[in-house]
């Protein structure tokens, strides 16, 4: 029963390797006041923090099937509830950063926009891929690995595209407000990116 173990590795390492870059906040302090910025951004922190800690959850269980030695079935199962999981909790994102409105800043609309667009984009993405796990034939090992890399193959696109609009969305003033906040600090899933 070892055969689908190698995938399952690739599979737990694409995941962790930034499909749930969730954002990476610059973590640099900001000697400006915004007031208007500073509660857009608590707003946005406040409602991202819960759909982090969801994201980090599904994760964990697909890392924790991964390492266990696991039938074909057990692993579909929990792939596809986690990937059900990082599908709502984007779409979570997307509505709290559409609900903020748009930040006090240059070009805040676009970016606001941009950023609920990729976050509901990403959450349409896990959506289908929880389709096509749960579509793959756990009968057949040889197969049901094959898919798999596929699956692995899509999440590695999924974490190189995933973060571009929120990385917009958090330069310059919109970043310093957000990594003020206390739940954007423990928000973020990756903390190596505290380069101020």
């Amino acid at each position: 029963m070892e055969g689908t173990n190698p995938v399952n590795k690739k599979l737990a390492a694409a995941l962790s390797g930034g499909a749930v870059l969730v954002l990476a906040l610059t973590g640099c302090g900001s000697g400006d006041d915004n007031e208007k910025l500073d509660s857009w951004a608590k707003q946005v922190c406040d409602g991202v923090q819960p759909q982090a800690k969801k994201i980090e959850a599904a994760n964990a269980a697909i890392q924790k099937e991964t390492s266990d030695n696991s039938t074909p079935a057990d692993v579909q199962k929990t792939d596809a509830k986690a990937f059900q999981d990082m599908s709502d909790a984007y779409k979570a994102m997307g509505a709290t950063v559409q609900k903020a409105g748009a930040p006090d800043v240059d070009e805040g609309e676009k970016k606001q926009k941009d950023a609920v667009t990729e976050l509901n984009s990403l959450s349409s993405s896990y959506a289908s891929l929880r389709k096509q796990v749960e579509a793959l034939d756990t009968k057949n090992q040889a197969k049901f690995a094959d898919g798999l890399k596929d699956i692995a193959t899509e999440l590695n696109k999924l974490s190189k595209s995933g973060s571009d609009a929120l990385k917009t969305l958090e330069e310059g003033d919109v970043g310093k407000a957000m990594a003020k906040q206390e739940s954007c600090k423990s928000a973020s899933v990756t903390p190596s990116a505290t380069t101020g």
